[in-house]
């Protein structure tokens, strides 16, 4: 297995229209271009072959949340496909731990606060209970606490 710092520094010459910066987190940035790293974080090379596949997808952004559920799996998909040019594996219960958050915190968004029913994604951040028609709005939520309020 290879270290996180030497796939970084064969991704820096690889990808050169990405960037790559050490930080305390893992995550694509499609703005700066960026793919944020913690190089002593759980599965760090894994989760840096993840980021940079959203990288290359060209992943911006979402307007519903089954959107990025969808381009989760497909950067996992893509991670894996550029894990073998540099021998490394992917091991599949890393993947579905990931997926399982992102699903966990969307079961999380679209549960009513009124009923507990599951309700539909009107907008980015509001949802409607088709059980007892409560519509509640929420927030990003994605490494903090998630919020609903209702509307």
């Amino acid at each position: 297995m290879h270290s996180t710092v030497s796939i970084i520094s064969r991704f820096k010459l690889d990808f050169p229209s990405l960037s790559f910066k050490n930080g305390n987190s893992f995550a694509w940035s499609p703005s700066e271009k960026t793919v944020y790293y913690d190089e002593y974080g759980k599965d760090a090379t894994c989760l840096v072959l993840h980021e940079t596949a959203h990288g290359l997808l060209g992943h911006t952004n979402y307007s519903k949340d089954i959107e990025l559920i969808g381009m989760e799996r497909q950067a996992w998909e893509k991670a894996a496909e550029i894990a073998k040019k540099y021998d490394v594996t992917i091991d599949e219960e890393t993947v579905q731990s990931n997926l399982d958050s992102y699903r966990d915190w969307l079961h999380a968004r679209s549960t009513c606060p009124n009923c507990t029913a599951t309700g539909v994604q009107e907008t980015k951040n509001t949802y409607t209970c088709l059980a007892c028609g409560h519509k509640w709005r929420v927030n990003e939520a994605r490494v903090c606490g998630l919020k609903r309020y209702k509307i």
